[in-house]
């Protein structure tokens, strides 16, 4: 294998890591390794965080924050352009960690963790302080006199559990958001992708260095379940992005301090392809380029990847014709040690999972239209590595059609109508995208109106997470909550209603005289007679009420003292 170079600059890193002051090592503590699954070798042993360390991490955190919170917009702009130039400058570098620690594509990498972290940056730089600026509402019929503002305070420390499938955006998204709101943040990486976690934090507190924040505003922490645990339970807020099983774990464990959680929770996103798409769209490079990088984006390890394909019996053969060609053209192997177009698979075990999906649906009736083949792997990595593949004849009783794979299997069902199409794409109990493709944009948009889902793609894919205004989350074992855009950013905050005087000090509040203590034995004409000039159905009707509330005060005025109910 001709990777000595590689070689030489993975253990140059290793020894970078391996110096880092911020991540002592706890003897006792349980060790685990990391795989390098771009070149297939051992990258650095890791120690798991006691529950005492995780709530020191978060104590130093919760002090760095009760400075930062005092830090003006400009201060924190200035931070994200910092990340910003140094992202653009060093893209390589971060795309390089993430392929070896997840074995991704450079490709796959810089789609998925530059272009996506890039525009989150930017947006937070264009608006993030006009929506964390107090928003003025309407006072309302009652409160004429008055001024209602929402305000948005930080909420304190942040506490984020990340997958491994995007090492360095799975960071970046909720630190940057924590950040910018006025919050400091606690992120525990994924045991599968601690190493680069560990990397990319020096990005980060070399940035806060420079623009003079406190030092432990940002920590990272590594372990399993106990360290996350411990971190559900000292932290303010916890966003959570993995599987259903361990979300449910995150929640239960967040009940007993009552502590808000946002849980994306991956997905089993429907990719539907109407029969009125243009045939020159369904060719390469269309519709069938958009499917299969959908499918195979990160080797299938996408929560927001396209994982049932409904395609109209009218155009699937010619769909299918094209699906197969691609396929038959992917690479498959370890990215940094040749030119390929797919990677590993992340975590060991997961390709026996993958093909014991693929082999429950042969036993019901499923084809193979195509399966990729390996470059040379050597070794035992082929264990990390599953090739692309193509499944026809499926239908939802089998688990393809309904488990998370998490994998780069395409399996693609007939449709031969909207309403049939629609049935099968809600019949999951997932709820996270979709994407819907015809020839016909309201029919697309008709059709993605009635998916139970959280983000839709009208005639792309995965577009919507490209657009960080809007938030994401999902529906159902997709779990509930949003990051990104507007409510992410105001996820991180602690929102206060505020009720002023509009014009302070010349109207001031008081008591009307009949409901002052004790209450006049008018009171309640007076109370119905108000209700009814405020929202009675015509003007006629709140005219005639306000003469009598008026009536009823002057009458009161003039009479200090008299006509209280008697006790």
């Amino acid at each position: 294998m001709s990777s000595l170079p590689l070689l030489c600059r993975c253990l140059l890193l290793r020894e970078a890591l391996t110096q880092m002051p911020f991540f002592p090592l706890a003897a006792a503590a349980a060790p685990f390794f990391c795989l390098l699954l771009s070149l297939s070798c051992v990258k650095l042993d890791y120690v798991g965080k006691y529950n005492f360390q995780v709530k020191e991490h978060v104590a130093q955190a919760r002090k760095a924050q009760r400075i930062w919170a005092k830090s003006s917009f400009k201060q924190r702009r200035q931070f994200l352009r910092i990340l910003l130039k140094y992202i653009i400058e060093h893209q390589e570098l971060i795309c390089e960690v993430s392929s070896r620690d997840t074995g991704k594509t450079m490709i796959d990498a810089s789609l998925g963790e530059i272009m996506t972290t890039c525009e989150k940056i930017t947006w937070l730089l264009a608006e993030g302080e006009r929506w964390l600026k107090p928003e003025y509402r309407s006072a309302g019929r009652s409160m004429l006199h008055k001024r209602a503002k929402v305000e948005f305070y930080p909420l304190g420390v942040i506490g984020a559990i990340v997958s491994w499938n995007y090492p360095f955006h799975n960071i970046f998204n909720p630190m940057l958001a924590a950040v910018f709101s006025g919050n400091s943040v606690v992120i525990k990486v994924s045991e599968h992708a601690s190493w680069s976690g560990c990397f990319y934090l020096r990005i980060i507190q070399t940035a806060l260095a420079a623009v003079g924040a406190p030092e432990n505003l940002v920590h990272i922490v590594t372990g399993f379940a106990e360290t996350g645990q411990a971190l559900v339970s000292s932290v303010d807020k916890i966003i959570f992005v993995g599987s259903p099983g361990i979300g449910k774990m995150i929640m239960k464990n967040a009940a007993q301090t009552l502590t808000p959680v946002t849980l994306e929770l991956g997905g089993k996103d429907a990719f539907i392809v109407c029969e009125d798409v243009d045939v020159a769209h369904i060719l390469h490079p269309g519709v069938a380029q958009i499917a299969v990088r959908a499918a195979l984006q990160s080797s299938g390890q996408n929560c927001a990847g396209a994982e049932r394909f409904y395609v109209h019996k009218n155009i699937y053969s010619a769909f299918l014709a094209q699906i197969v060609k691609l396929v038959k053209s992917i690479s498959v192997g370890p990215p940094l040690a040749g030119k390929y177009d797919m990677g590993a698979i992340c975590l060991q075990g997961h390709a026996e999972k993958l093909q014991t999906l693929v082999d429950d649906a042969l036993e019901k009736g499923a084809k193979i239209a195509v399966r990729g083949s390996f470059g040379h792997l050597g070794g035992d990595a082929v264990d990390q590595f599953f090739p692309p593949t193509v499944l026809t004849e499926v239908d939802h009783t089998m688990r393809i059609m309904q488990e998370e794979a998490f994998g780069p299997i395409i399996p693609i069902m007939k449709f031969t109508s909207d309403e049939e199409v629609i049935r099968l794409a809600n019949d999951s109990s997932y709820g996270l995208g979709c994407a819907v493709f015809s020839g016909n944009q309201r029919r697309a948009i008709e059709i993605a109106s009635h998916l139970h889902c959280g983000v839709a793609a009208v005639n792309d894919f995965a577009s919507t997470y490209m657009c960080q205004s809007l938030p994401f989350g999902g529906v159902k074992d997709s779990g509930f909550g949003r990051f990104a855009g507007v409510e992410g950013l105001r996820a991180c905050c602690l929102v206060k209603s505020v009720v002023e005087d509009r014009w302070w000090p010349f109207i001031k509040t008081t008591i009307p005289p009949p409901i002052r203590y004790p209450i006049a034995e008018n009171a309640f004409e007076f109370q119905e007679s108000l209700v009814e000039a405020l929202y009675g159905m015509n003007i006629w009707d709140r005219l005639r009420a306000l003469v009598i509330v008026l009536k009823i005060i002057s009458d009161a005025r003039s009479l200090p003292g008299t006509a209280r109910r008697s006790r």
